[in-house]
């Protein structure tokens, strides 16, 4: 016997209505907000000493973490490996996962590493294990992943994520996104401060070493830089160059990590097109006329730069010239350190020179195997007596795609000084 005409139709309503419930399911699951953490399984490596040179190559841009182990970024996941010396990235140590959102900026301060998700989110995680110690809602950046495939920008060179020193000796993480700023404890999340403004003509630059805020309010007319007290937000001073126009352009400069506890900056505006340069400290920031050639580079209390083949060192505050070394010819200062500037040799010998005299700490070729010196410099990051640097092609772009911008699949290099 047949099934009934009227019996079918029950049968195949209830049919497409189990199938369309499980096509909503597994899109649910799919499509859903969800967030994988895979914490570390196993010990935390010793610190290590790596014997000075060429470490390895790298796909990814690297964070060092207490000389332990290397955080990296991807569209939707920040993960480690480890030792940090390894030659070749491996397994993660440890992985954590978001979905939808994209990961926009990466900080570490000391062993928390903080992360900036596109829905504005605040994930800060235990370096050492991977486990979540905190989340927050945080101001939206703007923007998801707004990097190449290394993610190096994320990680060496976070917009809108800062962190510094309180009065009480505890770090502080900013914030700032669309308008808005705010502050963080970085030991458990809580907020301390949060302060409203115009996301078009207000733009925080980065914070200072002695705890303020530095933030451009083009609002003002004319331009103004404004300092905030990291701990409370409170606009603490406004200043202006002398002689400024209307206009600015603010530059910081003598930063610990990417725009963190400067020591300085460079403003500029229409008919300056060289620059100024001052220090920032207690009060306001004073000048400093060796930091104003747009090559010069603040390492602490000294200024480094070339002066046509020629790299010297001046102090700062005097603009005395301490050293000069006209032996390795023109240099690129790739990056900076606690007592070390890392400087790229036309011959692409990396050499690392102590600041205040001028030493040579090390030199050695910056190259893998028979990967040949037919590159130029990108990104680059000095951190716990490493250095890691993008390789680009010689001809590369800005408007390349990845396979022709970068030197090869694994195009960052790994060095220990």
């Amino acid at each position: 016997m047949g099934v009934p005409k009227g019996r079918r139709r029950v049968l195949v309503a209830v049919a497409a209505l189990l199938a369309v419930g499980a096509v909503a399911g597994i899109g649910y699951r799919v499509l859903a907000p969800a967030e994988v953490v895979t914490p570390a399984r196993g010990d935390l490596p010793p610190p290590v000493t790596p014997a000075v040179g060429v470490i390895g190559r790298l796909p990814a841009a690297p964070l060092v973490v207490e000389g332990r182990l290397r955080v990296y970024a991807a569209q939707r996941q920040v993960y480690a490996d480890q030792p940090a010396d390894r030659r070749y990235r491996v397994t993660p140590f440890w992985s954590y996962r978001r979905w939808p959102a994209q990961l926009n900026g990466v900080l570490v301060s000391d062993a928390t590493v903080v992360s900036r998700w596109s829905d504005g989110k605040l994930v800060a995680l235990d370096g050492r294990t991977g486990k979540v110690a905190w989340r927050v809602d945080g101001p939206p950046p703007g923007a998801g992943f707004a990097a190449r495939r290394t993610g190096a920008a994320v990680v060496w060179d976070p917009r809108g994520l800062f962190v510094a020193t309180g009065p009480d000796g505890r770090p502080v993480l900013v914030a700032a996104g669309e308008g808005h700023l705010r502050g963080y404890a970085v030991a458990d999340g809580r907020e301390l401060w949060r302060a409203g403004g115009d996301a078009g003509c207000r733009t925080a630059l980065g914070t200072t070493a002695d705890g303020r805020v530095l933030i451009l309010d083009s609002c003002a007319t004319p331009a103004t830089v404004e300092f905030r007290d990291v701990a409370t937000g409170a606009v603490l001073t406004r200043w202006r160059p002398p002689a400024a126009g209307p206009e600015l352009t603010v530059m910081p400069l003598g930063c610990l990590t990417p725009r963190s506890r400067c020591r300085g900056l460079r403003t500029s505006g229409p008919g300056d097109a060289a620059g100024r340069g001052w220090l920032v400290g207690a009060g306001g920031p004073v000048a400093a006329p060796a930091l104003d050639a747009a090559d010069r580079t603040l390492v602490g209390e000294f200024v480094i730069g070339s002066d046509g083949p020629v790299l010297k060192g001046w102090e700062a505050r005097t603009g005395k010239r301490r050293w000069q070394r006209g032996d390795l010819g023109p240099v690129r200062v790739l990056a900076v350190g606690p007592g070390r500037v890392h400087v790229l040799t036309e011959q692409r010998d990396l050499v690392t020179l102590d600041p205040t005299t001028g030493a040579q700490r090390s030199r050695f070729p910056l190259t893998v195997g028979r990967d040949g010196i037919a590159w130029q410099p990108g990104l680059a990051y000095a951190a716990d007596g490493y250095l890691a640097v993008e390789r680009l092609r010689e001809r590369a772009g800005p408007d390349d795609d990845d396979q022709a911008y970068f030197l090869m699949s694994e195009p960052v290099v790994l060095a220990a000084t």
